[in-house]
């Protein structure tokens, strides 16, 4: 075998050309051998075969600096720099970042996974390569799809006026995770159709010198045109066409559900857990969103679901998209625009759904606070994946989000626990017309849990009627007039006033709810974090501790009276939080309650980058277990 004769880009380049086609047949089968067993980009990584054979035979790595957009496409990348091992013997297989990572090779410039850096990473590096003197190319590689990022036409406008020797290869292969979208690439289109002779070249217009190749899955022919700009004195972008899922039938005919797949069947192309799958699946958050909005479009014009290149996370099949027609907008890989976008709309009457991953929030960071919150604008973010149980990549962490969050004005983040929780804030937040409005979308599976719903006792010991109620809950008497309560022991579900319970659920103000009432230990277990605020108060009631089990839904935001009539009759406090606990929400409650006499615990993860981990094991790195958390509460209520 070929491949397992290549330890560096020398032995790729010591090849005679005629073996160059075996080679990356090679490649293809160990892509695919490999990631049918532990999953992967399928179809980005079988479109870049040969190009990336041509790059290595072409230019001298890791001297000329090759910069790969996202880097998700780099598998072949990896098996010609002496990492081949990890895709051909089943025992390593999964052994290595999905994306580049100079921790495992000099071959790898950076870590990383986001889109659209590439061009503006080239650009720094020929700027210190000429300040210094020195000489050697520097190559970027970004797919189509990452063209729709503003920071990618940064980075060609820069460059242009930098003047100095870069080589932008787009890899043009049509897609974007799914179909893309915009009029750059119309433009795209009206290049391949004329084999780069369109009058209308948007690289051109910029000042950028400009090649076309339509064979991109042709070794030889994308190497010879590579040799012809080696060593090039100014910026270039070359244009080459290739086919997303290349080699590989059920990829090349279904290039959105083959973008990233989990383990599959390499002879059938048989796989359970495609993103459309997920999408028509009413046990998902996926397919319960996307069932839910397509519903309210129907009702309601003005409702408008926008997505980032990522329709499938908030349920959208082609088959949706099609019925949603104009009030579906998909505005590419650009969360920056998307979000002023949505700004625009609420501003004018309609009624926004923006659905992001959570760890692609962040990049419109300052659209949030400027566009959005300084405007109090009413639209609706749905936050995916923000969880410690999300993707592990150190690229792809997605538990930072209610820390970045949580310093908005205006902003409220409400962390459901159920679905019903979920569709009761979705109903809220497309009413209301104060402030945008985030849902942290659980990521820990659909649970059902209608009893969370119930109105009546929403913080610790206030009820939102002024009805005279008394009722017994297990041995204890809830007394409720004018609105407040005294509960203790017992399950404060159970005291539903009859003249509220059929009201609509209301997220106006900041209001904990108490699912459990009890004594001397208050569990404030925030969104998908709930199931084990449950398990810890299970755990305690064990050991004869009866603690307080709060619901508390509102994510950056603080219930005052709850905390205040809490700390009446709690000594410790617990704050567990899915996410990043330097600036999070149990922070804000320790912060609050810091002049008070009570001891306040907060578990979740410490800031850092963790890479390709276990969540159970880094929650337990943490100390956020069962068993931990409660031997911390029994510590802390021995030093009262």
């Amino acid at each position: 075998m070929l491949l397992e004769r290549i330890s560096s880009p020398q032995d790729v380049k010591r090849l005679e050309p005629e073996t160059l086609p075996e080679l990356c047949a090679e490649i293809r089968r160990a892509i695919l051998t490999s990631s049918a067993s532990v999953g992967g980009h399928i179809g980005s990584n079988l479109g870049v075969v040969e190009l990336t054979v041509a790059l290595h035979r072409v230019f001298d790595s890791p001297t000329d600096k090759l910069i790969f957009d996202v880097s998700h496409q780099t598998y072949a990348h990896k098996m010609l720099t002496g990492r081949a091992s990890n895709y051909l013997d089943p025992a390593e297989f999964g052994g290595l970042s999905g994306f580049t990572s100079p921790d495992e090779s000099e071959h790898d410039l950076f870590s990383m996974g986001h889109t659209s850096t590439s061009v503006s990473l080239a650009c720094g590096m020929a700027k210190a390569r000429d300040l210094a003197g020195e000489r050697y190319n520097v190559v970027a590689v970004i797919g189509d799809g990452s063209l729709s990022g503003g920071l990618a036409f940064e980075g060609l406008d820069n460059l242009a006026e930098l003047g100095t020797g870069v080589i932008v290869i787009v890899n043009d292969n049509g897609w974007s995770i799914a179909e893309n979208h915009g009029g750059l690439y119309r433009n795209l289109a009206e290049l391949r159709e004329s084999e780069g002779k369109a009058p209308c070249n948007l690289f051109r217009a910029l000042g950028l010198d400009y090649r076309f190749l339509a064979e991109g899955n042709d070794e030889a022919a994308v190497e010879r045109v590579l040799a012809e700009l080696r060593g090039i004195d100014h910026p270039v972008v070359l244009h080459l066409c290739t086919t997303k899922g290349a080699g590989y039938e059920p990829a090349a005919a279904d290039s959105e559900n083959w973008h990233h797949v989990g383990p599959f069947d390499i002879e059938s192309g048989a796989y359970d857990v495609f993103p459309r799958n997920r999408c028509e699946d009413t046990e998902t958050y996926a397919g319960i969103t996307g069932a839910y909005l397509l519903n309210r479009m129907q009702a309601d014009r003005r409702v408008v679901a926008i997505s980032a290149a990522t329709p499938y996370i908030m349920g959208f099949t082609p088959l949706r998209r099609a019925r949603a027609g104009k009030q579906f907008v998909d505005v590419g890989i650009a969360e920056e625009h998307a979000v002023t976008y949505a700004a625009g709309l609420a501003r004018a009457g309609a009624k926004p759904v923006l659905g992001l991953y959570g760890v692609f929030m962040q990049r419109a960071y300052d659209e949030f606070w400027h566009d959005l919150c300084l405007n109090s604008l009413p639209a609706v973010i749905l936050d995916f994946g923000s969880s410690v149980f999300g993707t592990a990549d150190a690229t792809h962490l997605s538990f930072f989000d209610l820390a970045l969050q949580g310093a908005l004005p205006n902003l409220r983040c409400l962390a459901p626990v159920c679905r019903e929780e979920y569709e009761a804030m979705l109903d809220w937040a497309l009413a209301q017309n104060e402030r945008p409005v985030v849902i942290r979308v659980p990521g820990n599976g659909v649970v059902s849990r209608p009893e969370l719903l119930a109105n009546g006792v929403i913080d610790a010991g206030v009820a939102p009627c002024s009805a005279k109620v008394g009722r017994t809950v297990g041995e204890q008497v809830l007394h409720e007039e004018a609105g407040e309560t005294v509960a203790r022991g017992g399950e404060a579900r159970d005291a539903v006033c009859a003249d509220c319970a059929g009201l609509p659920v209301s997220f106006d103000e900041p209001r904990y709810r108490t699912v459990r009432a009890g004594s001397d230990v208050a569990v404030l277990a925030l969104g998908s974090f709930f199931g084990l605020g449950e398990r810890v108060c299970d755990a305690l009631t064990e050991q004869d501790v009866t603690p307080t089990l709060m619901n508390p839904r509102f994510a950056t935001e603080l219930d005052e009276r709850a905390l205040d009539s809490l700390a009446t009759s709690h000594r410790v406090f617990v704050t567990l939080e899915d996410g990043v606990l330097e600036g999070g929400w149990g922070e804000k409650i320790a912060r609050y309650l810091g002049p008070s006499a009570v001891r306040v615990l907060c578990y979740g993860v410490h800031k850092g980058f963790p890479d390709r981990f276990d969540a159970e094991e880094l929650l337990a790195q943490n100390g956020t277990t069962v068993e931990a958390i409660v031997a911390d509460i029994r510590s802390a209520l021995r030093d009262f």
